[in-house]
């Protein structure tokens, strides 16, 4: 079976074609290439009330609340990482740390074997290729970079469809399996291979750039302001604050939801046509004046921290908040413990991916190693 390439704007016709339907309350008529993800949501998530559920049931225990069953695995994840370059004195920071994290984290929360971490890596670059080099507000790719995505994806499939059959013949203690495993009880069944497939390709799309850019430019952030390294390191209650001040600053997406509006609307003053095309952007909203005192800034102080965009908000929030979030205090927890200064090294060129992702693609980094 050929897995075909994402198509932002197949997500958009099919969530456009799932609404319409709850609406006269017929079957959603999807339409014909659509990726695994897409065709998971028409079956397993197209209503408020079953995505409600679907986070509860199916994300939730794994990369939400219950991420903190992964504490253990990512501090040693963590701390390997840390250990290949600690006496070293500088790092190109992404390749070695930013990016490797959450790659190994994705893969053993799944259940991917480590050694398959850099082919897991190569698929989750395809699968962000139509947001990293699709052209116009729909982020489209051209006829040629559809078929270098498919060629590379088609593998993926391929590569979900063995784990999933493995697991079900001998389930192991990783979110694979318990998808093979789980009853859902929002709609009284078991998950098909197709539906696992499509969750699988979610977690990957999501769980691996966001978590990289996020680490990354909160390393820019501390050596731009070296006191607020040294406060972090004195009081590490105060991470919390950081992580998310973080994100709400340098919001590792800088937008993403495409919408097409359903009825004429007026938005502070501005008329918009039913049918207009809306591209949603966090990072715009995150540095609001009328939102935020002094929106440029850290303060690690700030009420409401967690109240930014970055991961959306409300009842269709990131399924894998979580678990990002834990991979973010985590790391800086435990790099404050092994550094005692850091700042830039030369060579920096400061390239950011292009895109709708913040994020340099190096980060060459000095640092004082902690003593003991």
């Amino acid at each position: 079976m050929r897995f075909k390439p994402t198509l932002t704007f197949g997500i958009e016709a099919a969530e456009r074609s799932l609404l319409e339907a709850e609406a006269r309350g017929t079957e959603p008529e999807l339409p014909p290439e659509l990726n695994a993800m897409v065709a998971s949501m028409a079956t397993l998530r197209p209503t408020q009330e079953l995505y409600r559920a679907h986070k509860q049931e199916l994300t939730d225990p794994w990369v939400g609340p219950g991420a903190k069953r992964h504490v253990a695995m990512i501090t040693e994840t963590v701390d390997l990482l840390i250990d290949e370059w600690i006496d070293d004195g500088q790092v190109e920071f992404v390749s070695r740390f930013a990016r490797p994290l959450p790659q190994t984290v994705m893969a053993r929360v799944l259940g991917f074997p480590l050694e398959d971490v850099s082919r897991l890596a190569r698929w989750g670059t395809a699968q962000v290729a139509p947001f990293v080099h699709g052209k116009g507000h729909r982020n489209l790719l051209s006829r040629e970079e559809l078929e270098e995505q498919a060629e590379i994806l088609e593998g993926f499939g391929e590569y979900v469809a063995q784990q999933v059959a493995e697991k079900r013949a001998k389930p192991q203690d990783d979110m694979i399996s318990f998808l093979t495993q789980v009853t859902y009880q929002a709609l009284g069944r078991k998950l098909s291979n197709a539906e696992i497939h499509g969750v699988v390709y979610a977690m990957v799309l999501g769980g691996l750039e966001t978590t990289q850019y996020a680490i990354e430019e909160q390393a820019q952030l501390l050596c731009d302001d070296p006191t607020l390294l040294i406060e972090l390191r004195s009081d590490r209650s105060k991470l919390r604050a950081f992580v998310e001040e973080a994100m709400r600053v340098r919001a590792p997406t800088q937008g993403l939801s495409t919408r097409v509006t359903t009825q004429d609307e007026e938005f502070q003053g501005v008329r918009v046509p039913k049918g207009s095309l809306l591209h949603l952007r966090w990072g715009a909203g995150n540095v609001d004046s009328e939102e935020y005192e002094c929106p440029h800034q850290i303060q690690l102080d700030r009420k409401r921290v967690t109240a930014h965009l970055s991961f959306s908000q409300g009842p269709r929030t990131c399924p894998g908040a979580g678990i990002s979030r834990l991979e973010q205090t985590i790391a800086w927890d435990h790099l404050l413990d092994r550094i005692d200064s850091l700042e830039y090294a030369p060579g920096n060129e400061f390239l950011h991916q292009p895109g709708i992702m913040l994020g340099t693609l190096e980060l060459h980094l000095k640092f004082g190693k902690a003593a003991g």
